[in-house]
């Protein structure tokens, strides 16, 4: 984000002003747009969730800022269990998602059967800005775990 965004935006949530309407005005085109779903236009399935969304509950979660965790999942660590998760796993990861793929690919190590699936043109919402890679690639899992194999190489 250029940097009179980000200052602006970090001079919003220092006066705890979330809910300004320029905060979503600064949000929307410099970190939603890039970050979230890369589309044009957002696909009216995705504005019709965000017209739905639970905001108590996600601030209670995330916490109001969207630059970092401060609610309850900041300290939400379920690393050590991932090794007892034994079925089929697929984590999807994207390149333009705040979720770091690298973590994300991480992630499908640590489980027993685990499988990743980079979308490289994606977002958070890959399965909107990178569908060419994304159902592609999941259908190769589904096939493949259909069959019987346990992990799947979807990149090299």
């Amino acid at each position: 984000m250029p940097p009179e965004v980000v200052q602006e935006v970090k001079a919003i949530e220092a006066k705890g002003q979330y809910d300004s309407p320029r905060y979503m005005e600064l949000l929307i085109p410099h970190f939603y747009a890039h970050h979230l779903c890369r589309l044009p236009e957002l696909p009216d399935a995705l504005n019709r969730s965000f017209g739905k969304i639970n905001k108590d509950l996600y601030v209670l979660m995330q916490g109001p800022s969207e630059f970092g965790a401060s609610g309850r999942l900041e300290q939400w660590d379920r690393k050590a269990d991932l090794p007892k998760l034994a079925m089929p796993t697929l984590v999807i990861g994207a390149t333009h998602d705040t979720m770091d793929p690298a973590h994300m690919k991480w992630v499908s190590t640590r489980v027993q059967h685990g499988s990743f699936l980079l979308c490289p043109n994606g977002s958070h919402c890959a399965m909107w800005d990178d569908q060419a890679h994304y159902f592609p690639g999941l259908l190769r899992w589904l096939k493949a775990v259909d069959a019987g194999k346990q992990s799947v190489t979807l990149q090299p």
